[in-house]
């Protein structure tokens, strides 16, 4: 008799990240400055993709940790959209991602995030924090 082991999505399951992911998409356009919002996926990704979308090109910051949470902008922990339709992609594993305006835009700034998403469910994916991070 032959049996066989049905591997279950997880975080260390290759064939999770192997499949195509599913489409997800969020966005805003009221972001305003000094503000930060918190975009939670319904799974776990395996990328993620942010795309400043504001015309007066104002700057988009993209970061895993909340602004708030050790030292994130005075460590460099971020990457800047500086510009419309300037975009960065993640081949990363997450459960979350940050995206705030700096105080110096001149007004509120909109942004496009997609994820791929995984069927890892998110509570299995752990925080991101540390070194390059947060400190």
């Amino acid at each position: 008799m032959t049996t066989y082991n049905h591997m279950k999505p997880g975080l260390f399951n290759v064939g999770s990240y192997q499949v195509s992911g599913i489409p997800w998409i969020t966005g805003s356009t009221a972001l305003t400055p000094g503000s930060e919002d918190r975009i939670v996926f319904p799974r776990t990704v395996r990328s993620v993709t942010v795309i400043n979308t504001d015309a007066s090109n104002d700057d988009v910051l993209v970061h895993f940790n909340a602004t708030g949470s050790g030292n994130v902008i005075g460590g460099l922990h971020f990457v800047a959209l500086n510009s419309n339709n300037d975009s960065v992609s993640f081949g990363v594993k997450c459960r979350e991602i940050f995206i705030s305006a700096p105080l110096t835009n001149s007004g509120s700034t909109s942004y496009t995030a997609i994820g791929e998403l995984t069927n890892i469910p998110s509570d299995q994916m752990f925080h991101l924090t540390g070194s390059g991070l947060t400190d």
